[in-house]
This record gives structure tokens, C-alpha cells and sequence, in this order.
């Protein structure tokens, strides 16, 4: 997702929007739709940032895509169209995702571990996350088993790393700075 000022004011405005017209579930289920059309199809990411289509074109082609979503959504995807941003519309539609969850303060989180972790074990880092100040959170389990054992903990823009990489990592640069000083 690109971290624009523009993906945020769309999404803000979006998620204002929908506030004020009672239609926040809805948008967002929409989003949620946005967002996994445009992740499986990868002709349709070509066509969001291609400026060889023409805009009515694009906007005829995604009338036919979303035409299940709502009246707001509808009008917002012909809006950016329009505005010839209809290239952010995938970072806009995960923006929204990140500001609807900030809203309702639910924090997101990712778990990278090297295998799979047991109910306790899950259960145990919820916990450590709520005594960091985030009762509700989105909790995502990730694979990686380059970090050997231990885990990776984000949390928002904070990272907890315990891996066992890591600290394989730390170590040959320990041994890589020398002590010795010479003496004459």
C-alpha cells in the first residue's frame, strides 16, 4: 500500500461520508470487495494505471466490476475516475480498511513465527498486546521459517522482534567488534 497524503484524504473522506449517511458497514464491506478484486485480478491493477484507456471507458468497465456495490461506493470510484486517480483506487479501498479500524480503535497486528503456534501461545500474546493499551485487535498469523524459532511481533509502527535470527544476527556483529586495545 503507498503511503500517500492522497490515499489518506480519500479514505477519510470516504469513511466521513458513509458516517454521515448511515452506510459505514456497507462501505466497508465494499472496500473490503475492492480490495480483493483488485489483489486477484491482475489485468484490473493494469487498467487502474494505465493511461492509454480512456476515462469513460474505465468508468464503463468498472460499473460492470462493482456494480454490486452501494450507491456512495459507486459514486466515489466514478469520482477518482473523473479526477484521474483512479490509479490509487486498491491503496485507497486498504487505507479505508486501516482508517475504519482506527476509528473503532482496533489495532492491527502481525505475528510472524517460524511454525504454528498453539491456542495458549495465542492466547498469551493477545494478552501482552492488551497491557500495551490496545483492547481490540486484529491479530494476523504469519510463516517464516528463515527466523528459526522465537517470533516477530508489529504492532501498528512498533516491531517486537524475539527470533532466534535475530539474535544470531546480533551476535556475529558482537563478534565481529574487537575488544582489543593496544597497549603502547
Amino acid at each position: 500500500m503507498k503511503n500517500t497524503r492522497a490515499t489518506y484524504r480519500y479514505a477519510k473522506s470516504l469513511l466521513e461520508l458513509a458516517k454521515e449517511q448511515g452506510t459505514l458497514e456497507v462501505c466497508k464491506t465494499d472496500m473490503e470487495a475492492v480490495v480483493s478484486i483488485c489483489k486477484d485480478s491482475r489485468e484490473l491493477m493494469l487498467l487502474l494505471k494505465s493511461p492509454v484507456v480512456k476515462t469513460d471507458k474505465k468508468q464503463a468497465i468498472f460499473s460492470e466490476i462493482f456494480g454490486s456495490c452501494s450507491s456512495l461506493t459507486m459514486s466515489f470510484i466514478q469520482l477518482i475516475t473523473q479526477k484521474k486517480r483512479e490509479a490509487l483506487l486498491f491503496d485507497i479501498a486498504e487505507r479505508f480498511l486501516l482508517v475504519y479500524k482506527e476509528s473503532l480503535g482496533i489495532g492491527t497486528a502481525i505475528l510472524t513465527t517460524a511454525t504454528f503456534i498453539d491456542e495458549d501461545t495465542r492466547q498469551n500474546v493477545l494478552d501482552f498486546i492488551k497491557k500495551q493499551g490496545i483492547n481490540q485487535v486484529d491479530l494476523t498469523e504469519k510463516i517464516d521459517e528463515s527466523l528459526i524459532g522465537g517470533a516477530v511481533l508489529r504492532l501498528g509502527d512498533k516491531q517486537l522482534d524475539a527470533s532466534i535470527a535475530r539474535q544470531i544476527k546480533d551476535l556475529k556483529q558482537s563478534f565481529n567488534k574487537n575488544p582489543y586495545i593496544k597497549d603502547f
